[in-house]
């Protein structure tokens, strides 16, 4: 990747970083779009799973400062799910939004797993409910976000050809 192609890249996740402590606390949606794990993805499929590993526990620690409650899950979630997706990345990314929809869809409910998973705070039918029907209806509305922002951010994505 050139240099060019590094800073666009940066843009669009610093951009992700910002719509999700700005844009989706006023959504106030039960099923909420993940716009970090977004970011998380796109930054995975462009480096090693080592570092998407890296950037996936800065992002949830970056979360976690805002629910002390459960500090750790999801640096947890988000380290598994960034490193899983490095490691897949020749297996699914493709120019293709359909198969980025799955993508999106597959992180957020792997991270939303994990994530209920490591913070043991519901249990029985509430975790249930909250891991087979929040939890994908949350990965929709996460897949839908991440295809329309790489519809609106492609020539921003895209490579530079010369």
């Amino acid at each position: 990747m050139t240099l060019a192609g590094t800073v666009r890249a940066v843009v669009a996740f610093l951009v992700l970083v910002v719509l999700h402590y700005t844009v989706r606390p006023l959504l106030g949606w039960r099923a909420e779009i993940d716009f970090l794990t977004i970011a998380l993805l796109l930054a995975a499929v462009r480096v090693r799973p080592g570092t998407a590993a890296l950037i996936g526990c800065a992002l949830g620690l970056l979360s976690d400062s805002m629910t002390p409650g459960s500090f750790g899950a999801g640096a947890l979630a988000m380290s598994l799910v960034g490193f899983a997706a490095s490691w897949l990345k020749a297996v699914f990314f493709a120019d293709n939004l359909a198969l980025n929809g799955f993508f999106f869809f597959a992180g957020r409910w792997m991270f939303a797993v994990i994530y209920t998973l490591a913070e043991r705070q519901s249990h029985g039918v509430e975790m249930l409910q909250q891991l087979f029907v929040w939890a994908p209806l949350s990965a929709a509305a996460t897949a839908v976000a991440g295809v329309v922002f790489l519809v609106l951010m492609r020539p921003l994505l895209e490579p530079v050809t010369t």
